[in-house]
């Protein structure tokens, strides 16, 4: 699948239906070519040839229901939704997907990242003290835990691995991504990200992009991707998609979440029986943490009810 030149609206360098209902006037931009993506292919650099323009309609329709249209057309509110279910043939919807904005404590997957990266290499023990640290920093957002592990992997080398080809969840010359360029504590940021200046910034479009290669194993080797799954998993604050997924029985939920001041995010992979998912969100403002949460329940019905029609 791949998207035909034309004008690319709200975002600039990203993503042709970054901007705000712009699905629908796109879609006759839309070329589709034969055959289809493996899993492999999605989860990687090349994520961005899943999208899907009737994932992206549904999207849409959902987030205008809910009476969000103004927050994502004055950027206040971003959103990357990867359907999985279909192994073979992942389909990508999103809004702002390349908007960089403050994530608080989201980005903190990136520090998970380069403390799994540096054990790989035998630079980091996965003993209990490390995993306990991991886990309070994941799944109960712990800013000590945080600092903590981003000291073990190292500032500059988190940078280096965020920014490295195998990985490539920030962009320098336009796009951003996943970026932590301050400890969770009170010392000053170390270094700012170079598109928006933000010290812990994220695009949905990064975010949906890590849990799709951690789903495909792209990221690790199969133990390691299976330890991150379980600090990811059995979330300890009850808010946003999880609160908003609690009426959806026999679901597992991999996830991390941040709140600081008006700045809410939320990200997970959800695996519900046969359909499996991505869903990532970043707004600013007050009641930016009810907005995911009131997203989350028919964005899964959208999956839920667009993976069985095509079965």
């Amino acid at each position: 699948m791949a998207i035909a030149p034309g004008p690319w609206l709200r975002g600039g360098a990203g993503f042709p239906y970054d901007g705000w209902m712009s699905g629908t006037r796109a879609c006759a931009r839309v070329t589709v070519l034969a055959g289809f993506l493996s899993a492999a292919l999605a989860a990687g650099g090349d994520l961005r040839e899943a999208a899907d323009p009737d994932l992206q309609a549904r999207l849409e329709q959902v987030v205008s229901a809910q009476g969000l249209a103004g927050p994502v057309s004055n950027q206040h509110l971003a959103l990357a939704l990867v359907d999985l279910s279909s192994p073979a043939r992942p389909r990508l919807a999103m809004l702002n997907g390349d908007t960089m904005l403050y994530a608080a404590s989201l980005p903190k997957i990136a520090i998970l990242l380069g403390a799994f990266v540096q054990a790989e290499q035998g630079r980091l023990p996965l003993d209990a003290p490390h995993v306990q640290a991991l886990t309070q920093m994941v799944r109960y957002s712990s800013n000590a835990a945080a600092s903590q592990v981003l000291e073990w992997v190292g500032e500059r080398r988190l940078i280096d691995i965020l920014e490295s080809p195998r990985f490539a969840f920030y962009d320098p010359r336009g796009r951003g991504g996943l970026w932590v360029g301050k400890s969770y504590g009170p010392s000053p940021a170390f270094l700012r990200d170079p598109v928006a200046g933000l010290s812990h910034g994220a695009t949905a479009f990064q975010v949906a992009r890590f849990y799709c290669m951690l789903d495909s194993g792209a990221l690790l080797s199969p133990a390691l991707t299976q330890q991150m799954k379980d600090v990811l998993s059995r979330p300890g604050l009850h808010h946003k998609f999880v609160k908003g997924l609690e009426g959806r029985p026999g679901i597992a939920i991999y996830r991390k979440s941040g709140t600081w001041r008006d700045f809410h995010s939320d990200s997970a992979l959800v695996e519900a029986g046969p359909y499996k998912y991505v869903l990532v969100g970043i707004a600013q403002d007050a009641h930016g943490g009810q907005w995911l949460e009131r997203l989350a329940a028919p964005l899964h019905d959208v999956i839920v009810g667009s993976a069985t029609a095509r079965r």
